[in-house]
């Protein structure tokens, strides 16, 4: 068969190799097995082929292989089972032989079978054991062989208990069992099996045969594991001991069984061993034969009883989980098996009848209602039979029991129970089962918790699935489960019920399956509002796609409902996976189909409007506006009605959800058209000065409230709500007010009611334009950080009426503000943001203004562009060089990110001003859409505003931010040079070297310039250019020098790449373009330790990578450059990071040229005697290499004796001993203690090679004083 199989799968995958184009209908069966299941089966056929033909597993690799494949199927084995034959047989087969041939005694076979029971108890947790063990050999000669073989796995203990370093143990221990329990059920008596027995007369009347024996002492110990071992064995037992040879067997268990469970000792191991035993139990009971088992039931109800009265599961919910399985098949062998007649059967399972019923639905109701007439007549006598039925006494107390197990604490108990009272009560009669209905109603009652509401709808669940729940009291069930279905109980902070919500549409999706249509008519009509309502607005993604999974199941099965597809396809997996989603689009298209509207109003205006989380308020009250537009009347009558006193509610989450859900509502109205009454308006209007009268903004909740009603606001500005005077000042005031709040949110909001506010309702003739803007600009400059922030933002949205006659004050104003703080106390990054956005904001709108209408026009607009390129555009760069940091990080970046985009704009500002001054200028330009470098010049002469060095500066400081070290501003960076690339409003021009931008910066959207390994190598081309390089160079040092390591990497290798290109640019060498950018920096940098450490860590890299060591004339000034830098920098600093830098490059510079390495190990020298141990130590590294490489700094017949001294003092020791270690070697160098001159000018000349001191500014201790040491 194996072998049959395999030819197959290989045709199979000859053919799948062959043609990819195959017609899938008509496949075989191999075929689409192999090109739609598992994957992997090629590698796994051809690992198991290499393990069948070795008899062994060879290399343990290959189970780790084997492994991580079936992992990958752990939620979907039944992708795995059709090669289940294929894997187990020949696997089994080894086990089986190998044990045949080597004996189960041998310590060999335990090498052999270890990797591969791995391989199998694998495919057991993928696709479960009743799966794989049906391709277990069952020979009868086998038992004997899987006993010994288990005793021998018995003695072994598990290395390890990590799954990952697993070597076999357990898993030989489950496989064996889980074979045993194949194996058990062999149709002879054991004992005849048995070769232990040597005649039949040796053996006792009382005593079991010695196979037996010894499973059951293996399983009684691996009853008390704690891992997999312990179920199966209870799967070993339970089918060994209801064999019909093994009564003996069984009443000794069950005796094993009272002492373990009437015992009190409180340890770990009698924990486990009871949870064994009653795992055990429970088997046997699903397992055994009830005649068998009556006998047992006393005792094993009487110890079962004894436990749950005395409390030894309450800490246990497995063991807790065990009682109720072996109370309700304790329960289930007390009562005979029978169907009961009462039991309700659906008429169809069919859903192509269920479509066929609108023809045929008169007629067939009215042969139905025949047909159930008669039929009562029949049944008649049955019931009367149900009736009769003896009862025992004990199954008040198990049906009680259970319905206390679905008020457990834990789900599994809860669900255990449920799925006993179903099976219970199908044994009953039809008056027993109505009391047990009624006890579990009893279960919704107000005063029980969460876990009896779930408990109950699963058994609800439970009675409908089996046709127990009669379609009579179905209208009590009902009621039950709609308020199931919006249970939501508030527990501090957060709300229980999700899992009962699930689980009454669990209940609702039972009824589909479970009834006929004709039963479920009203009941579906009923409940369909309610599913829906929880598949739209629930706030967990479980209880939405469950309760639309129960109206799809509903719809489906019960037939023709109105417009059920339709909402079907609407309200599906995926389309309710997202919250926002399910409210704003699926609700609203719900809500167009009749029955709907209403009950989704009231679900919204009762529990969500007021829920807890504040998200969902927000999101309830957009919904409830989006849905004004199918009935704005009842919505203006009844919905504005309900929410008006719920704003100065006492509960918070009520009054802020009125709140917003209010000013929603009028801003919808307004849009459908439809006119509030006078009435109406003024109670809205009414709204903010009774909340500020009620003090509701202070203590907690004050700021969302204040939130609240700053969109309420901004709603009725842009309703145009009539209001007072009065009402309007004060509106006014209480934005202000939250302007002035430190919260960002609450500001953002009053910016944008601001906005609305003062275009609906401040204007030149009932209110001074002037003194609003007088009184935002005298807040820009207050010591509270806050007001700066928010009066920043106000400027930006005033409209131009306002701005009109201050804009320049507004604009310089805005200017200073962009700027870092001179007080240390008063900086505060967010207000710099603003100031920056506003300022941008501003200049958008005067401009704007000034574009559509004739107002002010002439010199005053040349004025304002003018002030906008000589002022704007300066703040904006300097706010592109704002790198302020805090306990938050980089705080800096935020004002970067803002100075980039609002460049961006200014840029297309100042082009169309001049578009609009000179048109016969702009034509010019239009002509010449990429005007080259010759003629650069002539064209800035033709642009009063936006030139060429404009152009420089901007793309130089966008380009030095997509090369800095944070992922965000690089793709900012990289995207607004994009757009001011490709602007399609208005060309940009006087961009040197555009062409190649263009290159390195495509029209691409899909880009990620925030990755380094893309970003970087891009970029950098742009230090081919002198405009750029420098700039380039000052961002990607902080890149090269940085503390990220993967950042670092991607920008030295973009570097070094670029370096090692062929091309020659303007007969420069690249080298020395990168040597003379490295010293601008170092110089415009100067003290500044943000960019010279990082800067000093990329020489030491590019020295370390023989990068300058080529300039050969160059060199020279380079070196010279870098060391008087390095006095500099290097004088007085406690940053070891600087420190270290400084320390290696002066070593890589002291292998360079005479002049320059003298000075360098001079340099270096001093270092030596320096206060922190740690750098004397490292310095000492330094000079003993350099004495080594460099013969021409020492002597060579001085060197070994400096070497030695070097060796052999402690420099991170005492300070004063290296101090005159140091002085020895400067006499061994043959240098004065003397200081060097900073200096670019170095003689060239052999004999200065030994620096004499000739002044007091060659002396050693000038140098000293000019280090700081």
């Amino acid at each position: 068969m194996a072998a049959r199989e395999e030819e197959t799968l290989k045709k199979a995958e000859m053919e799948v190799a062959a043609d990819d184009g195959v017609d899938y209908e008509h496949d075989s069966k191999e075929t689409v097995l192999q090109r739609y299941f598992l994957q992997e089966w090629k590698l796994v056929k051809s690992l198991l082929d290499d393990i069948v033909s070795d008899g062994r597993v060879s290399d343990p690799s290959v189970v780790h292989k084997i492994r991580s494949i079936m992992d990958k199927y752990q939620e979907e084995g039944q992708l795995v089972e059709p090669y289940l034959e294929s894997m187990v047989s020949p696997l089994m087969f080894i086990i089986r032989s190998r044990t045949i041939e080597l004996g189960a005694d041998s310590d060999e076979i335990l090498e052999i079978i270890k990797p591969i029971c791995i391989i199998i108890y694998c495919l057991v947790t993928v696709c479960g054991y009743k799966a794989v063990t049906r391709f277990f050999p069952h020979q009868v000669s086998d038992l004997e062989l899987a006993v010994s073989l288990l005793e021998k796995c018995h003695n072994t203990a598990s290395v390890t208990s990590l799954r990952q370093e697993s070597t076999g143990e357990m898993e030989a221990k489950c496989v064996m069992l889980l074979w045993l329990s194949v194996l058990v059920l062999v149709p002879f008596d054991i004992s005849s099996i048995d070769t232990s027995i040597a005649s039949s007369s040796s053996l006792g009347e009382h005593e079991l045969a010695p196979l037996v024996m010894r499973i059951l002492g293996f399983s009684k110990d691996y009853l008390s594991n704690s891992g997999p071992m312990r179920t199966m064995a209870a799967l070993v037992l339970a089918r060994l001991l209801t064999r019909p040879d093994m009564p003996k067997a069984f009443t000794s268990f069950i005796e094993w069984t009272h002492e373990v469970l009437s015992s009190r000792t409180d340890d770990v191991m009698h924990h486990f061993r009871l949870l064994g035993a009653m795992e055990a139990l429970a088997a046997i009971f699903k397992a055994g034969s009830r005649k068998v088992l009556l006998e047992a039931v006393p005792s094993v109800w009487h110890d079962v009883s004894g436990m749950i009265k005395a409390g030894t599961a309450a800490t246990s919910p497995l063991l807790r989980k065990f009682l109720v399985k072996l109370t309700q098949r304790i329960g289930l062998t007390c009562l005979p098996h029978r169907t009961p007649s009462w039991r309700y059967v659906g008429r169809t399972t069919s859903l192509g009848e269920n479509i066929a019923l609108n023809a045929t639905n008169r007629n067939y109701q009215l042969n139905q209602s025949l047909s159930l007439e008669n039929s009562k007549s029949e049944l008649g006598t049955d019931y009367r039979e149900d009736e009769d039925m003896d009862v025992p006494d004990i199954l008040e107390e198990i049906i009680e029991m259970l319905l206390s197990g679905l008020k457990d604490t834990d789900t599994v108990v809860r669900w255990s129970a449920a799925k006993g009272i179903g099976r219970v009560t199908s044994r009953l009669t039809s008056s027993l089962s109505e009391e047990v209905l009624s006890s579990v109603l009893e279960l919704f009652s107000p005063g029980e918790g969460d876990g009896s509401w779930h408990g109950g709808c699963l058994a609800l669940a439970e009675l409908a699935r089996r046709g127990l729940l009669l379609p009579s009291s179905l209208p009590k069930v009902v009621l039950v489960v709609v308020k199931a279905l919006h249970y939501d109980v508030r527990r501090g902070p957060h709300s229980v019920g999700s899992h009962v919500r699930d689980a009454a549409a669990y209940v609702c999706w039972a009824f589909g399956r479970a009834y006929y249509h004709t039963d479920m008519r009203s009941i579906l009509e009923q409940l369909a509002p309610h599913l829906l309502t929880v598949a739209c607005f629930d706030r967990e993604v479980n209880c939405r796609r469950a309760a639309a999974a129960a109206f799809q199941e509903n719809v489906g099965r019960q037939g023709n409902y109105p417009h059920g597809i339709d909402i079907v396809n609407t309200a599906d997996y995926f389309s309710l996976s997202s919250r926002v989603n399910s409210y704003l689009h699926v609700a609203v298209c719900i809500a167009q189909y009749e029955g709907y509207l209403y009950a989704f109003v009231d679900e919204l205006l009762f529990n969500k409007i007021c829920h807890w989380d504040k998200g969902l308020r927000e999101l309830a009250a957009e919904a409830l506006s989006a849905l004004v537009k199918y009935d704005a009347a009842y919505f203006a009558n009844y919905a504005l009605e309900k929410l008006i006193p719920s704003t100065l509610s006492s509960d918070l989450c009520t009054r802020h959800g009125a709140t917003l859900a209010a000013g929603e509502l009028v801003l919808a109205l307004h849009q459908c058209g439809f006119e509030l009454p006078t009435e109406k308006q003024k109670n809205v209007a009414g709204i903010v000065p009774a909340i500020e009268k009620a003090r509701l903004y202070r203590g907690k909740g004050g700021e969302i409230m204040r939130a609240a009603v700053s969109r309420f606001i901004e709603c009725i500005s842009f309703s145009h709500l009539s209001l007072p005077e009065k009402i309007k000042r004060s509106l006014l005031d209480t934005l202000n007010e939250n302007l002035r709040h430190p919260n960002s949110q609450i500001q953002v909001a009053a910016v944008k009611a601001v906005k609305n506010f003062v275009q609906a309702y401040l204007n030149a003739a009932n209110v001074s334009s002037s003194s609003i803007t007088s009184k935002y600009l005298e807040l820009l400059s207050d010591p509270n950080v806050a007001v700066r922030r928010g009066s920043a933002m106000a400027l930006g949205v005033l409209p131009y009426e306002f701005l009109a006659n201050q804009w320049r004050d507004v604009l310089l104003k805005l200017c200073s503000a962009c700027a870092i703080e001179e007080n240390p106390e008063d900086r505060d990054a967010e207000a710099r943001v603003n100031a920056v956005k506003g300022l941008v904001s501003v200049c958008e709108t005067l401009t704007q203004a000034r574009e559509n209408s004739d107002v002010q026009t002439g010199e005053e607009d040349l004025s304002l562009f003018q002030l906008i390129k000589d002022e704007v555009m300066i703040s904006l760069f300097k706010a592109l060089d704002d790198y302020s940091v805090d306990n938050r990080g980089d705080v800096g970046s935020w004002v970067r990110e803002a100075a980039m985009e609002g460049l961006e704009k200014c840029t297309y500002i100042l082009c169309k001003g001049d578009s609009v001054t000179s048109t016969q200028k702009l034509d010019d330009l239009e002509s010449i859409p990429e005007p080259s470098n010759s003629n650069v010049a002539e064209n800035s002469q033709t642009c009063s505003f936006f030139d060429v060095m404009l152009a420089t500066n901007l793309v130089c400081g966008i380009v030095k931010q997509a090369v800095e070290k944070m992922d965000k501003l690089r793709e900012t960076a990289a995207k607004v040079l994009q757009r001011i690339l490709y602007c399609k409003i208005i060309f940009i021009p006087f961009i040197p070297h555009r062409e190649k931008l263009e290159e390195i910066v495509p029209n691409e959207a899909d880009f990620k310039w925030g990755v380094p390994n893309f970003s970087y190598p891009r970029f950098v081309q742009l230090l081919h250019f002198h405009c750029y390089s420098k700039s380039v160079l000052s961002g990607l040092v902080i890149s090269i020098g940085g503390l990220q390591d993967s950042l670092r990497k991607a920008a030295i290798s973009a570097l070094l790449e670029y370096l090692q290109m062929d091309e020659d640019f303007n007969n420069r060498s690249k080298e020395y373009m990168l040597s003379t950018d490295v010293l601008w920096v170092l110089q415009q940098y100067n003290r500044c330790d943000r960019v010279i450490i990082p800067t000093l860590k990329t020489i030491e890299i590019l020295f370390s990578k023989k990068i300058f060591l080529n300039m050969e004339a160059q060199i020279t000034t380079f070196c010279a450059g870098v060391l008087d830098s390095l006095v500099v920098e290097l004088k007085g600093t406690k940053d070891f990071s600087k420190l270290y830098a400084g320390i290696a490059i002066l070593g890589y510079m002291s292998s360079v040229s005479d002049p320059i390495s003298i000075r360098a190990f001079s340099q270096l020298l001093t270092f030596l005697s320096h206060r922190y141990p740690k750098i004397r130590k490292a310095s000492a590294e330094q000079v003993y290499l350099i004495v080594m490489q460099n013969e021409s700094l020492v002597p060579e017949e001085k060197a070994e004796k400096a070497l030695e001294i070097i060796s052999e003092t402690c420099w991170d020791g005492d300070i004063e001993t290296a101090k005159q270690q140091k002085l020895e070697l400067y006499t061994i160098a043959g240098l004065d203690a003397g200081p060097l001159k900073a200096s670019n000018k170095v003689s060239t000349k052999d004999s200065d090679k030994k620096l004499v001191a000739a002044d007091e500014n060659a002396s050693y201790s000038s140098l000293v004083e000019s280090t700081g040491f």
